[in-house]
């Protein structure tokens, strides 16, 4: 063993007695009722995170390397699908996802400006924000109200000539009916994009979600189901459509030799394109207006270590789900999102919305539970056409609605969630039940 071989090991040592002396979770600290912070999500890692992370900052490769590459072959293998690529956040999967249908490579079924994009209102602004950005016109159908997500029976009047792709996210793990919307993209030629951001690990009909559409996307954003503190991924069977987002997560170039490699295709100076000169620089080529969207080398040495503990985060999830529902079941004024028929999700949190008639609204719920120190959400934008991004969208008419969006809302004036992340224990659980049950009671 060389000197810096033998120092590595003793500075790698040190970082695991380092967890163990600062991060370690430990026994002792006991959870009060009322004074301990109830999150509505967190990080779960032990000193393999550390490790890696410390182990690839030595190496000093800072950006996309070596554990980037094993991240997406793992993640790859995991999902069933032939590629993965590691991107710098979940809102960029989705800007590069919905990207890559804009490339002039897909001919007929190339999106351009002005053609049509089905999605719903209800959700995050980044899995609508691409279409818009790129001069696309979103089409918002309703939700429904038993699994809060996309209404299926609207899709037939949202389309139109126009219509080029569906983009759709899985709403807090818990997946939309993937069977209705892949028949209809199949039907009518359509592109479908799974935002499959909150739902990495659930499956429907015993298939991934992310991997029935054309392309899907994850966030490792620190409350989702693994972290890499920022990161995301997008994955595909599709060459061509791996191709395209090859080349425009890397600047739009057109070359594929990896970083500090040159030359794989043999014909780097001999090649013709466009109107450049023949034997133009092939590395210095670009077939796309691409984006630099790659991750830092030690991020993805994070999210290596977090993949390999991942199907236990899967199923504490699924357990604390279940003993939410158990404990909530049954309490008068109280919606319960349950799971969609034929799904086993990995839920990303616990979803509650108000029946019609209580006498108190979410707000009064929502600040008795964060004065609880109980932390909550919203369904996130809620209805993203009431926000003010989407003014001056209203007087230029830069998208269609389908119905007034009833249920979208309602979710945005009813609708909550309250975290079930595998961090969290029985007793904040147990403690969350009580607090709900408690409010109701006095309410009622």
């Amino acid at each position: 063993m060389t000197p810096a071989e033998q120092l590595k090991n003793e500075i790698l040592q040190k970082t695991k007695e380092y967890y163990e002396l600062v991060h370690k979770p430990t026994q002792d600290k006991e959870f009060v009722a009322g004074k301990s912070r109830v999150n509505y999500a967190g990080r779960v890692f032990d000193e393999k995170e550390m490790i890696n992370l410390v182990d690839s900052s030595l190496d000093f490769w800072l950006t996309y390397g070596n554990y980037s590459k094993i991240f997406e072959k793992k993640l790859a293998e995991y999902l069933g699908v032939r590629w993965a690529f590691l991107v710098n956040s979940g809102s960029s999967a989705n800007l590069l996802a919905f990207y890559a249908l804009t490339s002039p490579l897909l001919g007929d079924r190339q999106v351009k400006r002005g053609d049509e994009v089905i999605t719903v209102a209800a959700g995050f602004p980044t899995t609508v924000a691409p279409v818009v950005q790129y001069g696309a016109i979103p089409v918002f159908v309703d939700m429904e109200l038993e699994h809060f997500n996309i209404d299926t029976t609207q899709l037939e009047a949202a389309l139109s000539p126009k219509t080029k792709a569906v983009m759709i996210a899985h709403t807090l793990g818990n997946p939309f009916n993937l069977r209705a919307v892949k028949a209809f993209c199949d039907n009518h030629n359509l592109w479908m994009i799974e935002d499959n951001c909150d739902a990495l690990g659930s499956t429907y009909e015993g298939k991934p979600t992310g991997t029935w559409g054309d392309i899907g996307t994850s966030s490792f954003y620190p409350p989702h189901h693994m972290t890499m503190g920022e990161g995301g991924a997008t994955y595909t069977d599709n060459p061509l459509l791996k191709k395209i987002m090859l080349s425009m997560r890397d600047w739009g170039r057109d070359c594929w030799c990896e970083s500090g490699i040159d030359n794989t295709c043999g014909c780097r100076f001999s090649q013709s394109f466009g109107t450049l000169p023949k034997g133009y620089d092939h590395k210095y080529v670009y077939s796309h207006f691409g984006f630099n969207l790659k991750v830092s080398d030690m991020q993805a040495a994070i999210g290596v270590a977090q993949l390999e503990k991942f199907p236990t985060f899967v199923e504490k999830r699924k357990e604390n789900f279940t003993k939410l529902y158990k404990g909530l079941e049954g309490v008068d004024g109280l919606i319960l999102n349950s799971a969609t028929p034929n799904s086993d999700p990995s839920w990303f949190g616990f979803m509650i919305t108000l029946k019609d008639g209580v006498p108190f609204t979410r707000n009064a719920l929502v600040e008795h539970l964060e004065n609880a120190n109980i932390q909550t959400r919203n369904l996130f934008a809620g209805n993203m056409l009431r926000h003010p991004m989407f003014d001056s969208m209203v007087q230029n008419s830069d998208y269609r609605v389908i119905g007034d969006l009833p249920n979208t809302d309602k979710i945005m004036n009813d609708s909550f969630w309250i975290g079930l992340y595998p961090g969290m224990g029985d007793e904040a659980i147990e403690y969350m039940i009580k607090t709900i049950i408690d409010f109701t009671n006095v309410q009622s």
